[in-house]
């Protein structure tokens, strides 16, 4: 393959945080991160394929550090295996002092995208071929997660979330506008991440009662069909777990055309995200427990530890 179209597969974005990419923690909000490695996981698959690119999923996001305001960021993206139509990409944060440009890890994820057609249908990309042992390594570890993904969706598939349930829960409800658009005229995938970042973020901080919280796992997001601008989307978080820490949180994104009222809403997004509150200090403070009654609570919380089981299998 030639050296310049091998080239096509990476992309590294720079820039500097900014304030109005704050959380409530005074720290860059984990809900940007995620748009920023949305935005250049797009780049890097466009580049390769040659066509508009829709993403389809998000692994595990572990966000090991903060990134802060002020700080120099760099997100790289890069290509690392191929399917007939999909595209898995690895993402890297690191951020850092401009003064020294010195730049630390801050998350890795590995997203998947697929090639689609001005029609919106699926259409096939080259194949990737490794040229070194390291990319050959990198292939295989990518195509390792797609097992775990197979695994992750399979337990999922079985949980039912219903009125029956009665863990805390927020229901967040507005308009996609114009300004949420993307490259193709639907909403950005990024920025239904950060809806999920918020409302989870509004779930616990209603129920630690402290509204320094933060995401500290974003893991499974799962696009099932393209949200329009102009329909109403409803994103409703879900307590699933606590733990000494943490709380595990459900995040379903529905959208619907606002003409045809609650019938026409329909599933867009879900995922399971992990949040931690924590003092002054930056450090984790304990947990209200959240103890499940109904048996759609028991299930919903052993669905969650089961989550956490699986993904140590795998090393993720």
């Amino acid at each position: 393959m030639p050296e310049a179209a091998h080239a096509r597969a990476e992309i590294t974005l720079r820039f500097l945080a900014a304030p109005t990419d704050a959380g409530q923690s005074g720290s860059v909000s984990a809900g940007r991160v995620l748009e920023w490695i949305d935005k250049a996981g797009y780049a890097a698959a466009a580049g390769w394929s040659g066509t508009y690119a829709v993403t389809a999923y998000v692994g595990n996001v572990r966000f090991t550090r903060p990134v802060e305001v002020g700080e120099l960021v760099e997100v790289s993206a890069r290509v690392v295996h191929t399917g007939r139509t999909s595209m898995h990409v690895t993402v890297d944060v690191a951020s850092g002092q401009p003064a020294t440009r010195v730049l630390e890890p801050a998350t890795r994820c590995l997203m998947v995208f697929v090639s689609v057609d001005e029609h919106g249908a699926s259409t096939p990309v080259r194949e990737l071929v490794p040229r070194t042992l390291g990319e050959e390594l990198e292939q295989q570890w990518a195509a390792r997660r797609s097992e775990l993904r197979s695994e992750v969706e399979a337990a999922m598939a079985e949980q039912v979330y219903s009125d029956a349930g009665t863990a805390p829960r927020v229901v967040m409800r507005f308009l996609a506008a114009p300004t949420d658009v993307n490259w193709g005229g639907k909403v950005h995938g990024g920025i239904v991440m950060r809806w999920i970042d918020e409302a989870a973020h509004v779930l616990a901080t209603q129920w630690t009662g402290n509204a320094h919280n933060v995401a500290i796992f974003t893991g499974g997001v799962r696009f099932y069909r393209p949200l329009r601008i102009g329909h109403v989307v409803e994103v409703e978080a879900r307590l699933l777990h606590t733990g000494t820490t943490s709380m595990h949180i459900g995040v379903h994104v529905r959208s619907g055309d606002p003409t045809q009222g609650p019938d026409g809403m329909a599933l867009t997004t879900f995922c399971r995200t992990v949040f931690v509150g924590i003092d002054e200090h930056r450090r984790a403070l304990p947990c209200p427990t959240w103890t499940p009654v109904t048996d759609e609570d028991r299930a919903l919380d052993a669905h969650a530890v089961e989550l956490v089981a699986i993904r140590d299998r795998f090393g993720n």
